[in-house]
């Protein structure tokens, strides 16, 4: 049942490939048919002429419905076609099941035109499949296929080429161009000892890369992976169709025997006149415009989604977006940057801040923990570490260290308790160090977790769409309750560990409204187990975290949070065009099927209808694909 058109089986390959023949078949038949009119010709040489012009507009389709029948697949719309259109030839309308075959031909061209145009998009937006790897050799540089280089190889990268594989960058710095794996237009620069992310296109510069993954598990080869195979997940309408078929086809069939025998017998009308309606029904009733707008509808939606950076790795998922009753959001990573900085630095009186800064930095000179190495950041001085002596960790509570001669605490309100330190206990959002001189309170320095510029947008955006907005973090009460205060969400929920997160989700899942879906979005690394059980688990995939490109449904590859309100509008836009599709499809079908049962519409006129409609749903379709004004 028109299968063919998105998705090319093995049978009817030869079908998709000979798309390139068809103008010139069209062309043919057309030259023939316009023979058989010459008003010398014999009577026989007509219908032979005619009969010629049919096979080489209608010989495909013929052949398919033979093999399909073969295979036991009786009703498809090759078998409707060669029905109608034989016995438009046994009851002598010969130049109607020429004209039948030759405008079905024209039509299935510009839909095949259409449906190539919407593939060459998306394949235009993932467009960063690399053609070579420059590897040095002997002095010089050798072009290589990407699947031949090996880990560790070193590859070079000049301006205007692309990065073939992840790697990091060992010399040089470039500037490079992300907009095919992000969609963002802003240039990202990359220097020795940065991630070179496979995909991505230097726009200056010439850098050396040590290759880190072969080119199967590198972040172009998955993204050309995800959007190959987005289309394998159906939805429930693409279902529905496929039910449809089941059911719309021998009814059909079986509409248009009736048709054809009982009235003449009733009403003692003539054999001919009700089998030229019933072959004219049979051509009406094929349900082209269904089979074919539908799965591409959600193939633009997919491809606009990419356009913007949103990854969507199944139309089943596309629609699930499109009825969002909660989004659920990790913290750290995915409304927070992630990265730690000092926020605040509050010295007692008779102290600067720098020395403030200074004596904790140095204190916390040996450490590796995220907090020291915020503090060394934010102190930005080379710290002598003959200055820094009898270092002690204590658990749980900070360091105790001898800086310069003076013993120097640096840590939480335990480690000020604990030597009996005068300290005013801070109120401040975020990770408090206070710290002490020789049993002197020193003042403190506050420690936070950046909340991205975009988050604030992307809570706004969800709540127009009068969808929940949920946060589930590890981290302590004080620090969710302030970022959950600042972006406006509805509600939070603090220090839990991974399996916590999945009951909390489960919990949501149950509550929500029926019909909805409840969608998790996380940074992929901690979070794969509740990705895998929200409705639609989107990660933050950033330039190539490969847990999360495994584990969800959604890849946002800027890691913009608000780009999931982008995702629930091209979803929504995408649906409604499906919808609009199917009702529009149906509704002529129906009025047309009338129509030709009573004799007011000849097969000329049912062919018209069918190319048209399909024509009208596929361009339709493609509208899907407009999305970048909204980016």
């Amino acid at each position: 049942m028109c299968e063919h058109h998105h998705h090319c089986g093995h049978e009817e390959h030869k079908r998709c490939a000979g798309n390139d023949l068809r103008p010139a078949k069209i062309a043919a038949a057309i030259v023939v048919f316009a023979l058989a009119f010459v008003p010398v010709i014999p009577e026989l040489l007509k219908v032979c002429l005619f009969f010629a012009a049919y096979l080489i507009a209608g010989g495909d389709v013929l052949l398919t419905a033979l093999k399909n029948i073969l295979k036991g697949d009786f009703f498809d719309e090759n078998f409707l076609m060669g029905v109608a259109t034989l016995g438009a030839f046994a009851i002598k309308e010969y130049p109607e099941a020429v004209m039948v075959m030759i405008l079905y031909q024209i039509g299935e061209y510009f839909q095949h035109r259409a449906v190539e145009k919407s593939r060459k998009s998306v394949t235009e937006l993932m467009d960063i499949r690399p053609d070579y790897a420059n590897i040095e050799e002997n002095g010089g540089l050798v072009k290589k296929s990407p699947e031949d280089v090996k880990i560790g190889d070193v590859i070079v990268v000049a301006a205007g080429e692309k990065i073939p594989l992840d790697g990091v960058v060992i010399e040089g710095e470039a500037s490079m161009d992300t907009s095919a794996l992000t969609g963002e237009s802003v240039p990202r620069k990359i220097t020795t000892g940065d991630d070179a992310v496979s995909g991505c296109i230097n726009t200056n510069g010439l850098i050396k890369v040590r290759v880190t993954k072969e080119f199967g598990s590198s972040t172009v080869s998955k993204i050309l992976e995800l959007v190959e195979n987005a289309g394998s997940k159906k939805t429930k309408a693409e279902n529905f169709i496929t039910r449809f078929a089941r059911y719309y086809t021998p009814a059909v069939v079986g509409a248009a025997v009736i048709l054809a025998g009982l009235p003449p017998i009733l009403t003692g009308g003539e054999f001919s006149v009700w089998i030229e309606r019933a072959l004219t029904f049979l051509v009406i009733s094929c349900p082209c415009a269904l089979v074919i707008s539908v799965p591409l509808g959600f193939f633009a939606g997919i491809g606009g989604a990419s356009k913007c950076g949103i990854l969507v790795k199944g139309s089943c998922y596309l629609e699930a977006l499109a009825k969002p009753d909660t989004v659920v959001f990790d913290k750290t990573g995915t409304l927070t940057k992630g990265v730690f900085n000092v926020t605040a630095v509050k010295p007692q009186e008779g102290i600067t801040p720098e020395e403030l800064l200074k004596y904790t930095a140095m204190a916390e000179n040996y450490s590796s923990h995220p907090i020291a190495q915020s503090l060394k950041k934010a102190y930005g001085k080379s710290i002598d570490s003959e200055k820094v002596k009898d270092v002690v960790e204590l658990a749980g509570c900070g360091i105790r260290a001898n800086v310069e001669g003076s013993e120097i605490l640096a840590g939480n309100t335990k480690l000020m308790e604990k030597y009996s330190i005068n300290y005013k206990k801070a109120e401040d959002f975020g990770t408090v160090v206070y710290a002490a001189k020789n049993g002197k309170y020193l003042g403190y320095i506050v420690i936070s977790d950046v909340i991205k510029e975009d988050s604030q947008k992307a809570i706004k955006a969800l709540k127009k769409l009068s969808v929940k907005t949920v946060m589930l973090t590890g981290d302590n009460r004080s620090a969710a309750e302030k970022t959950a205060e600042i972006l406006g969400l509805d509600e939070f929920h603090a220090q839990l560990m991974p399996e916590d997160k999945v009951e909390k989700l489960e919990e949501l899942i149950e509550k929500k409204r029926k019909n909805k879906s409840v969608i998790f979005v996380g940074d992929g690394i901690n979070d794969a187990p509740v990705l895998t059980r929200a409705d639609v688990g989107i990660a933050m995939g950033g330039l190539g975290s490969d847990a999360a490109i495994e584990a969800a449904d959604a890849v946002i590859m800027d890691d913009s949070p608000s780009k999931i309100a982008l995702a629930v509008f091209v979803a929504r836009k995408t649906m409604n065009i499906v919808k609009q599709n199917i009702a529009f499809a149906l509704l002529v079908k129906a009025l047309f099927l009338i129509l030709g049962a009573v004799g007011f519409v000849s097969m000329w006129g049912a062919v018209f209808a069918d190319v048209g409609v399909t024509l009208l749903a596929v361009l339709n379709s493609l509208r899907a694909l407009q999305v970048k004004s909204v980016c």
